[in-house]
């Protein structure tokens, strides 16, 4: 069998090739290159460049602001501060809360707890100060009623108006219409009207859109200033599945939806420029744009452009690529650099991807250098790139200045609300225009992203901060950034580890692979069909001399090397040797053993095409889904080798008296039988026999019966690590034969245990009833996890953890959501774009990365929910669908409505959500609700609000709670995953005390003066 993962084909030319290499390239090395290059420059117009920004920052500081200006503000309550923070959480969410009851919890975990006083600011700040600093005190004074007077129509009015007067500094207009009213153009002020925030989680989002895009068009086809006003687009609002693995479809359906817009624009006579993205999907946008520059209809239009953001690596060749396609297509480029808006946003999902570097700077003064680099390449493509440079740095402003060397086809570009004074003062020295992003939409709307830009723009680091404190002498505010490197040679900042090195030293993290990079996913399905299904040998004596078929539930049959049941000479066989043995493996150091188990987390790493196209053809794994899985597998080596070796390798001190030595220590059980499920057959059944194995024990190994050629290639290679054959013994079998006589045997000192509760019950029920002593059961097994969502929330984040939560994996996670409760408040705003988003999931075979779910397991499985689905078909609000010439156990989504959880007797183990309503009053009776079921694995939270978030940690009985993100994915070592209740027994997988359930105790007393005399005590001196 060959699996493939449907990549699309794009542009294959040299500075494709290019732009590709320079995505993960060191830091170092590519801003020395930078560095080579601007240094003539900077050498001779550098004395220049800092008393013309000097000035700029002098008269920004003389500036007076008005009394409302949010700058104003924030030089009081800062960023940095908490209520600086409070106060734009409360415009992030204020507005858009429908309820009273809500707005009021709001209000008051946002302003009770801090001290307002603002006696050195201007007038109307200081009232305001002292309005919150009363309010404050009148909560504290009068908590018993404060929910009723914080829910007063007049107090959410008068603290409405106030975040109305923030989004006003930062909206131009809630519609094109009074957009273009509020507008006041000038031969140096320009408009590039952005018509919304978010991108689309829908069909009818992005359909809406672009009607939003048209319209606004066609309102400023018709105003009177019409020659340099240009609109921005962003591609991600256009279609529902702007990512890598949707390429196919959305350069079908995106193209003609943007060839179409930009026609529009160009019969207005306005200009359009395409916006910037997160950094993996570059290479799809420049695929788009240049198959749009390809239309016959925009042939030698003058109009069009890109956001450039120089924090990318990849900003250099981009522009390069940029200038190539303006000659070829004889199409003039309009080029948007900008800094980079998802700094922060980027940092974080290169460490949880494990990729090799981070794709962007990790050093500002980097970023200005590739900034500075990227202006000075802009202007060498004089006739083909058309300069625009978007920046509130006047450090920054001079020095493109002093590069244009008096040209004048160029223009600046800042953001609606920010840094007017500083253009001002610009502009009374140069006559340059200054374009404004102006976003235009409903304040509730648009808000939220306003305010990371506000976050991005106002952080202590930025410009925009420096330049008002007043303390801060001019040549610190200027900020130079080749004063940063004239001492130092360039370097990646060391106080953000790579993502190889995240979690210091004491384990490497696993290696990821990134989804959106087409060259390394080409590289990948290389690798993975190298080593062909059909081709895998499996080295275990239970595998078989001939072949035998599986079934790919996404594809069809294959034959591939099969794996033998074992018998009961096979299992009294291994239980013998491994009772005999064992304790030869307990008596090797734990540093040994954790040396074995590193080698083994290595060779996952090499074997990793091998084992990604297994998950994928024997587990139905998407290919996403099969990479996580490797990279647990290679984590859960890796962490409990780290714990062997702080928790096993010596005793530890206890203290005491004088002349006595008193230790603890941690042993080896025995044998472990380890019994692993088939919806983790790599990642659980790892993370079982390795934590057995670190902790000094033999171990039996039981896959499923459904994923065993997983399990036995991972055995083979920890045995090729260094684990002896006598002490880690692999049986696959039904769970009925194998599974029962393992457990009974006496021989067995511990049992390990992932899947039903039903199950888990019985092995605990034949532990009990054996002869022998008594044994630990570890046991992690399902859950009724439910997700609480208040009308605080922003929408577009609930779908998208909803989505991920309850139907990644087919919903065959443990964690998965069962039941979603949304506040009645929200239920009707949320549930269609959920639905809808449901919709939009495409089923299909697992290889391909178009595929968002992949089969269940089985039939058997398949069959179980759709009879569920069949005998609660009234309760059905939507399902999903799946295409007609599928063949395998492929289920559609499905939402059904419940009354509450109460309702749902058992775990649905597929991709089935359940939604319920709740009253916002009605909190703790849901979270009663949800605790009165007795299961207790995930939870999610999503609400903006702490005291709620604080109230329900407190009060929800589970395992892990997941706020403000989706429920699944636990990373070892950093969300320890186990439940409570009937969902397990504890510790926790992953966790800091996992492998002391696998071990015994063992306290020594050694009185040192039997032997003559406290050396200790009597060579101890005087105090």
């Amino acid at each position: 069998m060959t699996l493939r993962f449907g990549l699309p084909e794009f542009q294959n030319d040299p500075l494709f090739e290019r732009l590709q290499g320079t995505y993960r390239a060191p830091e170092e090395k590519i801003v020395a290159e930078f560095l080579e290059t601007l240094n003539p420059f900077y050498t001779s117009e550098k004395d220049q460049i800092r008393v013309r920004a000097g000035k700029w920052v002098e008269a920004v500081r003389t500036h007076k602001l008005s009394s409302l200006n949010v700058q104003s503000m924030l030089q009081v309550y800062p960023l940095s501060s908490e209520r600086g923070r409070s106060i734009m959480s409360l415009a992030e969410a204020l507005l858009r809360i429908p309820d009273s009851y809500t707005a009021g919890l709001l209000i008051r975990d946002k302003i009770s707890e801090l001290n307002w006083s603002a006696t050195e600011a201007q007038v109307p700040i200081q009232l305001a100060g002292w309005g919150l600093e009363f309010l404050r005190k009148f909560i504290l004074e009068k908590e018993s009623k404060l929910l009723n007077r914080l829910s007063d129509p007049f107090i959410l009015r008068v603290f409405k108006i106030g975040m109305q007067q923030v989004a006003n500094q930062f909206i131009l207009g809630t519609t094109i219409e009074k957009a273009i009213k509020r507008a006041e153009p000038s031969a140096l002020r320009r408009y590039s009207y952005d018509m919304l925030g978010e991108g689309a989680r829908t069909w009818e989002m992005a359909h809406r859109y672009k009607g939003a895009y048209l319209h606004a068009i066609e309102t400023l086809k018709s105003a009177d200033h019409l020659e340099a006003q240009s609109i921005s687009v962003k591609l991600s609002a256009l279609h529902p599945k702007y990512f890598v693995g949707h390429a196919e479809d959305v350069l079908k359906n995106l193209v003609p939806t943007l060839i179409e817009i930009a026609e529009a624009a160009r019969s207005a006579r306005l200009a359009m420029t395409i916006d910037a993205e997160e950094v993996a999907r570059l290479e799809l946008s420049l695929e788009v744009m240049d198959r749009v520059m390809n239309s016959e209809s925009l042939k030698a239009w003058n109009g069009f452009g890109l956001a450039v953001q120089a924090y990318q690596k990849r900003m250099l060749p981009t522009l390069d690529w940029l200038c190539e396609k303006a000659q070829s297509y004889k199409m003039p480029l309009n080029v948007r650099l900008v800094k980079g808006a998802y700094w922060d946003t980027e940092i974080k999902l290169d460490q949880v991807a494990g990729l090799s570097d981070y794709a962007l700077f990790t050093k500002k003064s980097a970023t200005d250098i590739s900034y500075l680099r990227g202006a000075q390449r802009i202007f060498e493509g004089e006739g083909h790139l058309r300069p625009q440079f978007a920046t509130h740095n006047a450090f920054t402003i001079s020095s493109v200045i002093a590069m244009a060397k008096g040209r004048r086809d160029y223009e600046f570009q800042r953001l609606q609300g920010m840094g007017e004074p500083l253009y001002q003062a610009v502009q009374k020295d140069y006559e340059i225009p200054c374009r404004i992003y102006a976003p235009v939409g409903e304040h509730q709307d648009l808000l939220a992203y306003l305010v990371r830009r506000l976050l991005e723009n106002g952080a202590n680091s930025s410009f925009v901060n420096k330049i008002y404190d007043a303390d801060l002498a001019i040549s610190s505010a200027l900020d130079d950034p080749f004063q940063k490197f004239e001492k130092t040679q360039p370097s990646r900042n060391h106080n953000i580890p790579l993502p190889s090195h995240m979690y210091g030293d004491s384990r490497r993290n696993s290696k990821g692979f990134d989804m959106q990079d087409i060259s390394g996913l080409r590289t990948l399905e290389s690798e993975i069909q190298k080593v062909s299904l059909e081709k895998i040998s499996v080295n275990s004596r239970h595998s078989q001399g001939e072949r035998r078929e599986i079934i790919n539930p996404g594809d069809s049959k294959h034959v591939v090397g099969g794996i033998q049941e074992c018998t009961l000479e096979d299992l009294e066989n291994a239980l013998e040797l491994a009772h005999q043995n064992w304790e030869s493996w307990e008596m090797t150091p734990a540093s040994k053993r954790a040396e074995i188990l590193e080698k083994a987390s290595q060779l996952f790493e090499k074997n990793a095409p091998r084992l990604l196209g297994l998950l994928q053809c024997e587990g139905g794994k998407t290919l996403a889904d099969a990479i996580s899985e490797l990279r647990e597998a290679v984590d859960f080596c890796r962490y409990y080798a780290n714990q062997a070796i702080l928790d096993f390798e010596n005793p530890t001190r206890l203290p005491g008296p004088t002349g006595e030595v008193n230790t603890i220590s941690l042993r080896g059980r025995g044998v472990f039988a380890c019994i692993s499920p088939w919806n983790f057959p790599l990642a659980i059944f790892i993370g079982q026999v390795t934590a057995a194995l670190a902790s000094g024990n033999a171990v039996i190994a039981k896959p499923a019966s459904q994923t065993p050629l997983i399990a036995a290639i991972a055995i083979e290679l920890l045995h090729e690590a260094g684990v002896p054959q006598n002490i880690l013994h692999f049986l696959p079998g039904k769970a009925s034969l194998i599974g029962n006589m393992l457990v009974s045997d006496s021989r067995i000192s511990g049992v390990v245990f992932t899947g039903s509760t039903k199950t888990a019950k019985h092995i605990n029920a034949q532990l009990a009833n054996r002869n022998g002593p008594l044994v630990p059961l570890i046991a992690e097994t399902g859950g009724l996890n439910a997700m609480i969502v208040d009308s605080s929330a922003l929408p577009e984040q609930v779908v998208d953890s909803v989505i991920i939560s309850a139907f990644q994996s087919a919903g065959q996670r443990c964690s998965a959501l069962r039941i979603l409760y949304l506040q009645e408040d929200i239920y009707d705003t949320v549930m269609p774009m959920l639905i809808a988003a449901m919709k939009e999931l495409k089923v299909g075979n697992p290889s391909r990365l178009e595929s968002d779910l992949g089969p269940v397991i089985d039939k058997a499985t398949c069959d179980e929910i759709e009879e569920y689905l069949t005998q609660n078909s009234k309760r059905i609000i939507a399902r999903g669908s799946v295409p007609s010439d599928l063949q395998g156990s492929y289920i559609a989504p499905a939402i059904v409505k419940l009354s509450g959880i109460e309702e749902l007797e058992k775990e649905v183990f597929g991709p089935v959500l359940h939604v319920a309503k709740f009253k916002a009053r009605e909190l703790d009776q849901v979270i009663s609700q949800i605790n009165e079921k007795g299961y207790g694995l995930t939870m999610g939270v999503m609400s903006r609000i702490e005291s709620t978030i604080s109230h329900i940690q407190k009060h929800a009985h589970v395992g892990n709670l997941y706020i403000n993100r989706s429920m699944i994915g636990a990373v070892v070592g950093v969300q320890p995953f186990g439940g409570e209740g009937l969902s397990g027994t504890g510790p926790k997988a992953g966790g800091p005390f996992y492998l002391h359930r696998f071990a015994v105790e063992r306290t020594f007393t050694d009185n040192i003066t039997a032997m003559g005399g406290n050396p200790e005590l009597l060579t101890l001196g005087e105090g």
